[in-house]
C-alpha cells in the first residue's frame, strides 16, 4: 500500500485507529509504509514487526521489511524477511527472486541458483531473475549453464541490456569473444554502462 504524501490526516486516523486497537496490523503496516517513504527505517521496521507479529497473514508488512533490509544492506535479513512472506504467499515469484539476489550477493551461489529457478518457475518471464541466475551460475564456475540461461532471457528479453551484458560476460569466461563483442555492443546500444574494463578486456579480439 502507498499512502499519499502529505497525507496527514490519513496517519492521523491509523494513530487513532490504534490507540483504540493497539493490534491493528493494518494501521501497523499502514504507518510502516508512511515512515518507510520518508526514510525513517528503524521506525517503519518497528511497524511491520507489529503488523506481523497481530497478523499472521500480513503478507505486505513482510515485503516491506525485506525491502528495508535490502536498503540497509542486511542480506541475511531480506532473506528471513522473503521466506515470511513466501510461507503466506508460496506463489510469490518476486519473493524467490528477491532471495536469490540475496543469495548471490552472499555468494551462496546454490541457495541463489534454488531460489532464483524456482522464480523463474513461477514467472518464467521475470527477466532480473533470469539475469542473476546468469551470474549464479558464474560464481558457481557452470559456464555452460550461465550461458544457456542467458540465450534464454535474450530470446524473450532482446531489449534488456543487463542481460545482454551479463551473457557477454559468460561468453568471454568461455571463450567466445566473437558473441560476447556481438552481446555488450547490443547491451551499449540499450544505454547499459558497460564496464570499462570489460570492455579494454575485449577490445583486443575485435576486428580490426
Amino acid at each position: 500500500m502507498t499512502t499519499p504524501q502529505g497525507s496527514r490526516e490519513f496517519i492521523e486516523e491509523q494513530i487513532r485507529i490504534l490507540r483504540e486497537n493497539p493490534g491493528c496490523a493494518n494501521s501497523h503496516n499502514n504507518l510502516g509504509v508512511h515512515l518507510m517513504e520518508r526514510g525513517r527505517y528503524d521506525e517503519a521496521i518497528e511497524c511491520f514487526e507489529n503488523a506481523i507479529l497481530n497478523s499472521g497473514r500480513m503478507f505486505e508488512a513482510c515485503v516491506n521489511l525485506g525491502y528495508i533490509y535490502f536498503k540497509l544492506g542486511d542480506l541475511e535479513k531480506v532473506v528471513a524477511a522473503n521466506k515470511k512472506a513466501l510461507q503466506i504467499e508460496p506463489r510469490y515469484a518476486r519473493g524467490y527472486a528477491n532471495m536469490g539476489f540475496a543469495y548471490l550477493q552472499m555468494s551462496m551461489a546454490d541457495e541463489a541458483i534454488e531460489a532464483l529457478e524456482k522464480a523463474i518457475e513461477l514467472n518464467p518471464e521475470m527477466a532480473q531473475a533470469w539475469s542473476n541466475l546468469i551470474n549464479a551460475y558464474l560464481q558457481k564456475d557452470d559456464v555452460e549453464k550461465a550461458i544457456e540461461a542467458g540465450e534464454k532471457l535474450v530470446q524473450f528479453a532482446p531489449g534488456f541490456a543487463l542481460g545482454q551484458n551479463n551473457l557477454a560476460f559468460a561468453y568471454y569466461v568461455n571463450e567466445d569473444y566473437e558473441k560476447a563483442i556481438m552481446c555488450v555492443d547490443r547491451a551499449l546500444e540499450l544505454g547499459f554502462g558497460v564496464h570499462p574494463q570489460f570492455l579494454e578486456n575485449l577490445a583486443p579480439y575485435r576486428s580490426k
